[in-house]
C-alpha cells in the first residue's frame, strides 16, 4: 500500500491532494446551495435523541425547509435552536399565541415521547420560543443513517481512523 506512494511523484502527490480539496470544496457548495434552496441555515440535521419516538428515531437523518411565505402550525415538527445551546431539538408544536399588540408568534414545543412541553428546556422565566428560534420545518427523513455520526461523535477516535483512511485511499489511487 505505501508501495504505492513511494512511486508517486510529487506533482501525483500534488494532484491528488488538489482532488482532495476540490472535493471538499464542492460539498461546502453543495451544503450552501441547500442552505439557500431551502431557506435554513442547517439543512439536514441528525436525531441525537429518543424524544420524537416513534416519529423519529436516535439516529435518523431530517430533511428541513423554512419557507417564508408557509406559517408554523400546530402538529409541524420543527427544529429549533435556543440562544445558550449549541445543538439545535426537534420537537413538534403543540401551541402558538399570537400577541395583539405586537403581532408576534409565540410557539410552544414538546418532545412526542416526552411527558410534558419543552418549557424546562427553554430559558429560564421564558414560556414561548419565537419564529427566529425555528432553523426549520421536517419535510422528509431517511431512517438510521446519521448513527455514523453519532458514532463518530461519541468516539472521536472512530472520525479520525474514518478520514486517515479515506485520505490514504485518495492519495494511493490514481483513477
Amino acid at each position: 500500500m505505501f508501495a504505492e506512494l513511494r512511486r508517486m511523484n510529487v506533482r501525483q502527490v500534488a494532484l491528488q491532494f488538489l482532488n482532495i480539496l476540490s472535493i471538499a470544496a464542492s460539498a461546502l457548495m453543495i451544503w450552501k446551495a441547500l442552505s439557500i434552496v431551502t431557506n435554513t441555515e442547517s439543512p439536514i440535521v441528525v436525531v441525537l435523541s429518543g424524544s420524537m419516538e416513534p416519529a423519529f428515531h436516535r439516529g435518523d437523518l431530517l430533511f428541513l425547509t423554512l419557507p417564508k411565505q408557509e406559517p408554523i402550525e400546530i402538529n409541524d415538527i420543527c427544529v429549533f435552536k435556543l440562544p445558550d445551546r449549541s445543538i439545535p431539538i426537534v420537537h413538534r408544536v403543540v401551541k402558538i399565541h399570537e400577541d395583539v399588540n405586537t403581532k408576534k408568534e409565540y410557539i410552544l414545543t414538546k418532545g412526542d415521547n416526552n411527558p410534558t412541553d419543552d418549557r424546562a428546556l427553554y430559558d429560564r422565566g421564558q414560556m414561548w420560543i419565537h419564529k427566529e428560534n425555528i432553523v426549520g420545518k421536517v419535510k422528509g427523513f431517511l431512517p438510521y443513517v446519521g448513527i455514523v455520526t453519532i458514532l463518530m461523535n461519541d468516539y472521536p477516535w472512530m472520525k479520525f481512523a474514518l478520514l486517515g483512511v479515506l485520505g490514504l485511499y485518495v492519495l494511493i489511487h490514481r483513477e
